[in-house]
């Protein structure tokens, strides 16, 4: 079925998709107006929950959240941040409020393409949201489609933080590879590549870093406090992941340093070609200087200029000229030596 554009990918009331989990075997997909009835059954098995994908670009998104989900204050807050967030995960009442950074599905290492989703999680509800198609949640949505049956509503979350780990090991598989082929190529002394092209890469992972830094620390402080309702093997979940994460991201940090040594060590080229060049240049202005200064001299417009009359005037000239050249160029050439 072709999707209108009005709807921005999603259906009338802004949802993306949505799953019931813990019926069944496997998850099953429900609409808007079946999560509706859901929400509204107070006596829905225990074992139960739902998860319900939103885009933000559709304005019904929110006003169908506030009129048919009891989400907290913050969690809308989060939905009208502006400009670059942070990854947090913090707790409101009994539920979790987490703001994911993740990287658009076309990513580029372009900057813009970094955007987040928010979630709103407790025992019966997910709530995701966001303004671009993103990878992870791509890659989560993917699963369950697939048939993957996920336990309880924090093991949902953990699965999307362990997508976002895959994908940001993935951009840095991709990233070490850029930066290996630089590499070989001013090993070998045939660099095709400008600093500008580490510097865009650099500040792309910088960015990312910077957003995800406190990812792990937020998890941290989670698993110290933990809502009520997760059980044991949910916080096991949530410490493997955050294990997982913390190594992406010190590989990232140290690709960053081997990015900047490279940068450093091409600025080095770049300073020796350019003293090569101006070394070159200095030699061909001295060399050219005594011509230059006994031209300037004979070629005046006055009278008494010497060897005027003199049948051999020019070879005595010249001869002038080479001696004081032979002069400049060892002078020269035992300077360079020194």
């Amino acid at each position: 079925m072709q999707i209108s554009a009005v709807t921005y990918g999603s259906d009338q009331c802004g949802l993306v998709c949505g799953y019931l989990f813990g019926r069944g075997p496997q998850p099953v997909p429900i609409e808007a107006s079946e999560a509706e009835q859901w929400l509204r059954d107070t006596g829905a098995p225990a074992g139960e929950f739902i998860w319900l994908h939103f885009n933000l670009a559709n304005t019904a998104s929110e006003k169908w959240m506030r009129e048919h989900a009891v989400l907290a204050n913050e969690y809308y807050d989060s939905l009208h941040e502006e400009g670059a967030r942070s990854t947090r995960i913090e707790q409101a009442d009994d539920t979790l409020v987490a703001v994911v950074n993740d990287v658009l599905r076309d990513f580029s290492f372009e900057p813009s393409d970094i955007s987040s989703v928010c979630l709103s999680v407790d025992r019966r509800l997910v709530v995701s949201a966001r303004r671009k198609p993103l990878q992870a949640v791509e890659r989560l949505r993917q699963a369950v489609r697939g048939g993957e049956n996920l336990v309880s509503s924090v093991v949902l979350l953990t699965h999307l933080l362990r997508d976002q780990a895959d994908v940001l090991t993935r951009i840095v598989r991709d990233a070490t590879g850029k930066v290996d082929r630089i590499e070989d190529n001013l090993l070998s002394g045939k660099l095709k590549f400008k600093r500008a092209d580490l510097g865009a890469l650099r500040r792309v992972l910088v960015r990312l870093q910077r957003l995800l830094a406190p990812e792990p620390a937020a998890l941290f402080r989670l698993l110290q406090r933990p809502p009520s309702w997760a059980s044991e093997a949910d916080r096991q979940e949530l410490r493997e992941s955050t294990e997982e994460f913390a190594v992406v991201l010190n590989d990232m940090a140290a690709l960053q340093e081997r990015i900047k040594l490279l940068q450093e060590e091409i600025a080095a080229l770049v300073n020796e070609a350019n003293n090569r060049s101006l070394y070159v240049l200095t030699i061909v202005t001295v060399l050219a200087l005594p011509i230059n200064i006994i031209a300037g001299l004979l070629g005046m417009n006055v009278g008494g200029v010497p060897l005027a009359d003199d049948k051999a005037g020019f070879w005595i000239i010249a001869g002038i000229v080479v001696l004081f050249t032979v002069v400049a160029g060892a002078w020269l050439f035992r300077q360079r030596n020194d």
